[in-house]
């Protein structure tokens, strides 16, 4: 097979499994228009159509499902047989793709990085930001973070981060005329900017805990984002009340541009674990990284 005809598949296969143009394309470093045209040759030299294309998504057609289907774990063998080659280097090397939310990355795995990335030259880390609950495995991550609580069984974690909560807050502008809550429940009667997670689409409920009994209130306002500093933005700007991680929200209260309410309630969740299949457990670059974030108390 020639050199061509194995980097058109490795095209589709990134397109396939992305399927997406645009983040194929990404990952190759290349436009979406010399990605489409070379999945155009070589669904010409084929004979077949190998995706489905539509304005708004691009899935495999039947030929294209067998194909990912038949040659996808083969490409997947060579790639962990070259990435099981850096045993035998005297220096851990390699890419480390991971995919984390937005909160996570900039409290605990980008200042973990700086030193780790400085002292160990050879290894890439890419940080892809996703506040969803996507899978790791079929969307070819190398490990990916969550809340203690959100880990799927299959996987093995590592703790990076320590318990935190969250912190209900607003702008003094926002409370004026408006009396302070003094329950969960009299959130209701407040604007609120509501959290949407990018995955299921639902809207984050407002989770508090009174004597270890827990409470949901479902908040309302006239705004709705899905990532958390646009919603802490919101607050400063005196939109309505946020709920939103203690640490982000606290150099803002020290310095009276919000003022926090319901401090009491608020409880603590278990902190970030980063989690992945047992297959990237041989790699010295995958286990380097991995001690790198460990949380020590």
């Amino acid at each position: 097979m020639s050199r061509q005809n194995i980097n058109d598949l490795l095209a589709f296969l990134a397109v396939a499994r992305e399927r997406s143009f645009t983040k194929a394309a990404a990952r190759f470093g290349i436009s979406q228009s010399a990605l489409s045209h070379t999945i155009r040759q070589l669904e010409a030299r084929l004979g077949v159509r190998l995706l489905t294309r539509t304005t708004r998504a691009v899935a495999p057609t039947d030929a294209g499902e067998r194909l990912l289907e038949r040659i996808g774990p083969h490409f997947d063998q060579i790639e962990l047989e070259i990435d099981a080659l850096n045993e035998l280097r005297a220096t851990p090397a390699g890419t480390i793709r991971v995919v984390a939310p937005d909160y996570a990355i900039s409290s605990i795995l980008w200042p973990k990085l700086r030193k780790f990335l400085v002292r160990h030259p050879e290894i890439k880390v890419e940080l892809l930001l996703d506040n969803g609950l996507n899978d790791i495995v079929t969307e070819r991550y190398d490990a990916g973070v969550r809340m203690g609580e959100q880990l799927a069984k299959d996987m093995i974690s590592a703790r990076i981060g320590p318990d935190f909560r969250f912190a209900v807050v607003g702008a003094k502008s926002y409370f004026g005329d408006r009396a302070v809550p003094k329950r969960p429940q009299d959130l209701t009667g407040h604007d609120c900017i509501n959290y949407r997670f990018p995955t299921s689409g639902g809207l984050y409920v407002w989770e508090f805990e009174e004597r270890g009994r827990e409470i949901k209130v479902r908040v309302d306002g006239q705004l709705v984002f899905n990532n958390i500093f646009h919603v802490l933005d919101a607050a400063l700007a005196g939109q309505g009340l946020a709920y939103v991680p203690e640490e982000i929200a606290l150099p803002h209260i020290a310095k009276g541009r919000l003022q926090r309410v319901l401090e009491g309630w608020s409880p603590y969740w278990s902190g970030y674990h980063l989690y992945y299949p047992s297959r990237r457990q041989s790699s010295p670059a995958f286990v380097t990284f991995v001690e790198e974030l460990r949380h020590r108390a």
